[in-house]
C-alpha cells in the first residue's frame, strides 16, 4: 500500500508572481500536475496535496480523483508540513514524499526509492553534485547514513561533504507516525525540518537506504524564472531526443516545443521552432516548416504542413498541403489530396478530395465536396449576428476571386461562379452565376482636385 504526500504550500517569492509556485509550467503543465502525474503511475492508494499560499486556486486546478487536499495555514518548515497529515495516514501504508516544485522527478526513480522500505529500513533520494552549496549534506558512519545537517548548520568538514540530500523520502507510515509528533525547531532557522527524521530512524535501530536519480535534473527544484526555463529546456531536449529515437527529424532540437504528446511515423521532418501542444499524431513522411502551432490534431501520411501555419483540433487525410501562414481551427477536416494556402482560415469545415482553397480566403462553417477550386479573398459569410449557418459546395465548383457566400447557401454540383458575386440564393447543377453590379463606363469624368491655394 502507498501513500502519496506532496508540499505544495510554498509562496515561491522568488519567482515575483501572484500565482502559486507550484502551478507555474513546464511544457504547458502546471509544476505539480506532473509530480501528481508521476504519483499516478504509481498506482498510488491516495495523493495528499499540503496547500497553504493560493490554496483555493490550487485545489481549483488539481482537483481530480484520489488527490485529497490538506492546509498548512503557516510555513514553519517540511517537518511542519508533513504533520499537517498525521491524521490521514496508514500506520501499515509506504508513505512517499515529493514536492511539487520538483517536476522532472522520474517513476522508476520514484519506484527504486519506495524499495528501499520496510519494517526495518526508510528509503531516501540523494545525489551527489560538484557544488553542493545551499544543500542539506548527507552524513555518514561507516557508509551508512547517520544524519542530514542543512548548510546554515554545517560545520566547516561537513561543507565538503558532496553528497546532497534531494528531500525526497520513502517512510512506513507507522514511523512517521512516532517520529513526527518528536521533531523540534532548534534550528538556525527555528523551522521543523524532515531531514531530522534520519536522526530518529538511527536511534530507532532503522536503517536509511540511499538511491540516487539518472540525473540531478531530476531533482531540480524551481526557485525562480531562469530554474524554470533551465529545466523547460532540459525537458524538451530529453522528449526531442526520445522522438529522433523514433525516428523523427529535428532540424535543430534546441528550437522544439512538445506541451503534450507528440506521436510520430516514419521519415517524418519538423523544422525549426515549431510548438505541439495536447495529442498530435504524425503519420508517415509528414512534413512540419518552421514556426509552426499544431494542437490536438491528427495529420496523415505525406501531408505537408508550411511555414508559420497553426493548426488547432483539425484532421488531415493523407497527401494534404497546408500554408504558409494558414490557420485550421478547430473541426477543420481535410480528405485526401486537399490544399489549404497561404493565408486561408478554416473552422468547422469539411474540405473534400483534391479540393483547394489557395489564398487569402475564409471558410467556416462549411461542407465542400470533391475538386472545389475556391478563388482567393472568398469568404463563406456564416454568422447573421446571432446565429451560425452552414454552406454547402457540391463537386467540381469553381468559386472565382473575391466572392461572398452568405449562408444558409447550398451551390450545386459543377457550378461557376463569377468572382465578385455576392451568392444569397442556392444554385442548380452546372450554372453560371454572375452576382455582382452591372460596369458603366462614363465619358468626361472630372477628378476630384485639392483647392488652391
Amino acid at each position: 500500500m502507498l501513500d502519496i504526500v506532496i508540499l505544495a504550500a510554498g509562496k515561491g517569492t522568488r519567482m515575483r508572481s501572484a500565482k502559486p509556485k507550484v502551478l507555474h509550467t513546464l511544457a504547458g503543465k502546471a509544476f505539480v500536475s506532473h509530480v501528481i502525474d508521476r504519483s499516478h503511475e504509481l498506482d498510488a492508494n491516495g495523493i495528499k496535496v499540503i496547500v497553504g499560499h493560493g490554496a483555493e486556486l490550487v485545489e481549483q486546478r488539481l482537483a481530480g480523483p484520489g488527490i485529497e487536499f490538506v492546509q498548512q495555514t503557516e510555513q514553519l518548515g517540511t517537518g511542519h508540513a508533513v504533520q499537517q497529515v498525521l491524521p490521514l495516514l496508514n500506520a501499515e501504508a509506504t508513505v512517499l514524499i515529493l514536492y511539487g516544485d520538483v517536476p522532472l522527478i522520474k517513476t522508476e526513480t520514484l519506484r527504486h526509492l519506495c524499495k528501499k522500505v520496510s519494517e526495518s529500513s526508510m528509503g531516501l533520494l540523494t545525489i551527489e553534485l560538484e557544488n553542493p552549496m545551499g544543500y542539506g549534506r548527507i552524513v555518514r558512519e561507516d557508509d551508512a547514513v547517520t544524519a542530514i545537517v542543512e548548510q546554515k548548520d554545517c560545520s566547516e568538514e561537513q561543507l565538503l561533504i558532496r553528497e546532497i540530500n534531494t528531500g525526497v523520502m520513502a517512510v512506513k507510515g507507522k514511523h512517521l507516525l512516532q517520529w513526527l509528533p518528536a521533531l523540534s525547531n532548534n534550528n538556525a532557522q527555528g523551522e521543523y525540518y524532515l531531514t531530522d527524521l534520519i536522526a530518529m530512524a538511527r536511534a530507532a535501530g532503522i536503517t536509511v537506504e540511499t538511491t540516487q536519480p539518472t540525473g540531478e535534473s531530476e531533482v531540480m527544484g524551481v526557485n525562480n524564472r531562469q530554474q524554470q526555463a533551465e529545466l523547460e529546456r532540459i525537458y524538451q531536449r530529453e522528449i526531442a531526443d526520445q522522438l529522433m529515437v523514433e525516428g523523427l527529424t529535428m532540424m535543430d532540437p534546441a528550437r522544439f516545443d512538445c506541451r503534450g504528446n507528440l506521436q510520430v511515423g516514419s521519415d517524418c521532418v519538423v523544422d525549426v521552432n515549431c510548438i505541439f501542444e495536447g495529442k498530435v499524431v504524425l503519420g508517415n513522411n509528414v512534413y512540419i516548416g518552421a514556426n509552426c502551432t499544431i494542437k490536438d490534431s491528427v495529420i496523415a501520411d505525406n501531408t505537408e504542413i508550411k511555414a508559420n501555419s497553426v493548426l488547432e483540433e483539425a484532421e488531415l487525410e493523407a497527401d494534404c498541403v497546408v500554408g504558409p501562414y494558414a490557420r485550421l481551427r478547430p473541426g477543420s477536416k481535410l480528405a485526401q489530396g486537399a490544399k489549404i494556402g497561404n493565408f486561408v482560415e478554416t473552422k468547422k469545415v469539411q474540405i473534400g478530395k483534391g479540393s483547394k482553397v489557395n489564398h487569402l480566403s475564409y471558410v467556416g462553417d462549411a461542407e465542400l465536396g470533391e475538386g472545389v477550386n475556391v478563388g482567393a479573398g472568398t469568404i463563406t459569410c456564416n454568422y447573421d449576428g446571432v446565429n451560425k449557418h452552414k454552406t454547402i459546395i457540391s463537386d467540381d465548383v469553381f468559386v472565382g476571386s473575391n466572392t461572398a457566400l452568405v449562408a444558409p447557401v447550398t451551390i450545386a454540383q459543377g457550378t461557376t461562379i463569377a468572382a465578385g458575386s455576392t451568392i444569397t440564393h442556392s444554385s442548380e447543377k452546372n450554372q453560371l452565376i454572375v452576382a455582382r453590379s452591372k460596369q458603366r463606363h462614363i465619358n468626361g469624368w472630372q477628378r476630384p482636385q485639392k483647392p488652391k491655394k
